[in-house]
């Protein structure tokens, strides 16, 4: 006689005993790993986070190791993600693929420069201290955008200084083009040391911050040489700084900038209205003319250039006299005399012969110089 299994081990109702053992498998009221039906199958919090860094690429390497994880740990919980956590891990092993590639190639470096170019507007502008450029509208006007180009060719504009401007509110367009007069005009002459070697028909522009391009950080006054003439293209570079000049021509050019610094200098006001001005301005350049020809002196000159500097010496020490002479002038009559025969020494004669013995430009700029007076025709 059987004795009947005790009530808690009873097969449930229509189940008489274990499944064959290749058949069919036949669950109770409890699923698998023992869960309730009608439970909620939760979600493998690793994998949906592995996903999240798969699609988003940021930290491919992350992604994949919380999708291996995650993996496992469905294995045993019996939790859901799965395909989440395959999805993740297969984003992350391309992303890292890829960034391997970005790394190694320096393309990271070229996406992040274009990024910031095109968050800040108008400072995808930004350009550097010797590029040269083209414009698509030209340098009149809005210009959103220019293309960098070999300064040897045609080009529209070349950079020869960048200033920037502090940060705080917008300071507006007037004070931001007061500035850049400022500025760009007293800078030229550090790029392009020789005045005389500057063609006539160019002159000083500038690349400006906007108010919209401002709050993206865009703080750049972009000083740039152009042609007068819109349309005309420069052809070329004008630099000519201690990068492209000599030691002497680069001492030479120094002693004559800081002359005509002085010179450009000279009251608005005529002597016959404001003589005391004038008087104070020529004792000023007497004083430059002294540290110049001090410095010209105390240089040592090639062969060649030697006597022509030496002559230029002389002439300056006669200039010099007649400005001491001006800056103590007791009528403006007087002060005229002195001030015609000063500048009769000012890029005359001996500064063509110098110039000529470095190398350097050799016709003043004077605008309108028919050629019976030019200094170079006379030597």
């Amino acid at each position: 006689m059987s004795t009947p299994p005790p009530p808690g081990n009873q097969p449930p109702p229509g189940l008489c005993g274990p499944p064959p053992a290749n058949g069919p498998r036949t669950y109770g009221p409890y699923g698998p790993a023992g869960r309730p039906y009608g439970t909620p199958v939760s979600v493998n919090a690793l994998a949906v986070a592995a996903l999240v860094f798969g699609v988003l690429c940021f930290l491919p390497a992350a992604g994949l190791v919380l999708g291996l994880v995650a993996l496992r740990q469905i294995r045993r919980s019996g939790q859901s993600g799965r395909g989440m956590a395959i999805a993740g891990s297969v984003l992350s092993s391309a992303g890292i693929v890829l960034w391997a590639v970005v790394l190694t190639t320096g393309a990271a470096s070229e996406v992040w420069e274009g990024f910031k170019d095109g968050a800040r507007g108008n400072e995808s502008l930004s350009l550097a201290k010797g590029d040269c450029f083209d414009a698509p509208g030209g340098l009149e006007g809005d210009t959103y955008d220019v293309d960098r180009v070999p300064c040897e060719g045609r080009h529209d504009g070349e950079v020869f200084a960048v200033v920037t401007l502090p940060g705080g509110a917008f300071p507006g367009d007037a004070r931001i083009t007061g500035i850049a007069d400022e500025k760009c005009y007293a800078l030229q002459g550090r790029y392009a040391m020789d005045t005389w070697a500057m063609p006539a028909d160019v002159d000083v522009y500038y690349l400006l911050p906007s108010r919209e391009s401002w709050r993206f950080g865009d703080r750049a006054i972009t000083c740039l040489f152009g042609n007068t003439e819109a349309g005309i293209k420069l052809t070329g570079s004008l630099r000519g700084d201690p990068t492209t000049l000599d030691t002497d021509q680069a001492a030479f050019l120094s002693t004559a900038n800081a002359l005509d610094a002085a010179l450009y200098e000279e009251p608005e006001n005529t002597p016959d209205d404001d003589l005391t001005a004038h008087r104070a301005w020529a004792g000023r350049v007497h004083d430059v003319l002294g540290e110049q020809t001090e410095a010209l002196r105390g240089h040592t000159w090639p062969a060649g250039a030697r006597k022509p500097v030496a002559g230029l010496v002389e002439d300056l020490e006669d200039a010099r006299e007649e400005w001491r002479k001006a800056s103590t002038a007791g009528d403006a009559g007087t002060y005229y005399t002195h001030y015609d025969k000063a500048y009769g020494f000012v890029d005359g004669r001996a500064t063509v012969t110098a110039r000529k013995a470095l190398g350097l430009a050799a016709t003043p700029p004077v605008p309108g110089e028919d050629e019976s007076r030019d200094p170079e025709a006379q030597v």
